[in-house]
């Protein structure tokens, strides 16, 4: 060793840092990919997300040859740095041994450690994907030595009782895609993230939620007069109408209207006509999660269903406007101006019939009443009083003021309600 070069020693010793770093790099590098990312490149044809992709399939063995690679070079590095050190102290070969320990330390902390791996951690693709074509070789070359290495870590492993399985480490959970999307502002346009998120929420709203109510269904009794039905069909804006006899809860059929124009254009226009016309109804529980609804209109070639309480009383309607309006917004370009169930008033507050529901409420407004428990503003404020109150009660829920205006037949008819903040 005393005839090498001094020079021949520290190009050695420099090469061996250089190597450090690459090794230091390819770790941080490999492991800050973005596992989606790289599987749509991958997907892309791009070569080294290919071999970034199939080296991550087996990230023990990867780890085995950065870290072999690794701790080779730098106990190589270490102890050339030795040589150098005796030979330039020869007189005090204690002294240059510690110095260059000194100085070693700070040179692969500063060059093959933070550096490296900082930039790294900051440019993934930049690092891994290049590093790949020396990584493969290396893996082949050395995996021996990986496999015996891997074997003894994944005994010691398994003896701490930890779970090395790789299993759907890499599959999000609902919140987490929710976190996801809320995080993609720059990618994903705000109107875009809100329709994710709406499809996301579909498996805890359920039909009863947006359904509307028995109270406020329009529809086609049999019992009625054949004047005063021929007048509702003339004058309806619904495209479709639920038909039933005597009482909503024997309903017999949904009438598209449609079908009702070529009836109407007969001279004799009689009850019998109408009935060939309608169509059997779909019922379906109020207790139905939306998401699965939606599949259910698609196989039923539906759009419109009787939603029933398990006593098979019927409870309102749901269509499939509403499941699509819970994902991509009202039609409506302002529900707090178009809607006749929410006037504004000119102090700020805005007057709300009884019937309007929670849900509706609070998109058209961005308020956030509780919306478990009742489901219409009449409901959630008798349930606050505890009681059916008489006219101009307030209460106050959260930071909303109430002021109830109006009481019919044991319901609140209307009230004003003001955000307070």
């Amino acid at each position: 060793m005393s005839e090498i070069p001094l020079s021949v020693l520290y190009s050695a010793l420099f090469l061996l840092i250089i190597l450090s770093a690459f090794f230091s790099s390819s770790e941080t590098g490999m492991m800050s990919l973005n596992r989606y990312r790289l599987r749509h490149m991958s997907k892309q044809g791009h070569r080294g997300a290919k071999r970034a992709s199939k080296l991550l399939m087996r990230p023990d063995r990867l780890i085995g040859v950065i870290l072999i690679g690794n701790n080779f070079v730098n106990i190589a590095a270490a102890s050339i740095a030795t040589l150098i050190a005796q030979r330039i102290w020869a007189d005090n070969p204690e002294f240059g041994v510690s110095i260059a320990t000194i100085l070693l330390t700070l040179v692969i902390l500063i060059f093959s450690e933070v550096t490296p791996k900082t930039i790294a951690a900051n440019h993934p693709e930049k690092i891994a994907f290049p590093a790949s074509y020396l990584l493969m070789p290396l893996l082949w070359l050395l995996m021996p030595f990986v496999w015996v290495v891997n074997i003894i870590a994944n005994f010691i492993i398994r003896l701490s009782r930890l779970d090395i399985d790789q299993g759907d480490k890499d599959l999000l959970s609902t919140e987490e895609f929710r976190t996801l999307v809320h995080e993609a502002g720059a990618v994903i346009p705000e109107r875009r993230q809100k329709m994710l998120l709406s499809i996301l929420d579909l498996e805890t709203v359920r039909v009863n939620d947006i359904m509307v109510p028995r109270n406020e269904i329009a529809g086609i009794d049999l019992d009625d007069n054949l004047r005063d039905i021929e007048h509702q069909l003339r004058n309806s804006q619904h495209t479709r109408l639920p038909v039933w006899k005597g009482n909503i809860n024997n309903v017999i059929g949904i009438l598209h209207m449609r079908n009702v124009v070529k009836v109407l254009a007969q001279e004799a226009f009689n009850k019998a006509e109408l009935m060939q016309i309608t169509r059997e109804p779909y019922f379906i529980p109020e207790t139905a999660q939306l998401h699965n609804q939606l599949f259910h209109f698609q196989s039923q070639q539906r759009r419109i269903a009787i939603v029933v309480d398990e006593y098979g009383e019927v409870q309102g309607i749901a269509t499939l406007e509403d499941i699509l309006e819970e994902i991509v917004g009202d039609f409506t370009t302002d529900v707090s101006t178009t809607s006749q169930d929410i006037t504004p008033q000119a102090d700020g507050s805005f007057i709300i019939d009884g019937t309007t529901t929670i849900r509706e409420l609070n998109k058209a407004l961005n308020y956030a009443l509780p919306i478990q428990g009742p489901k219409t503003f009449s409901g959630l404020i008798i349930e606050s009083l505890e009681a059916i109150p008489d006219n101009s009660v307030c209460l106050k829920i959260g930071n909303y003021q109430i002021e109830v205006l109006k009481v019919h037949t044991n319901t609140i008819a209307s009230a004003k309600i003001t955000h307070t903040r």
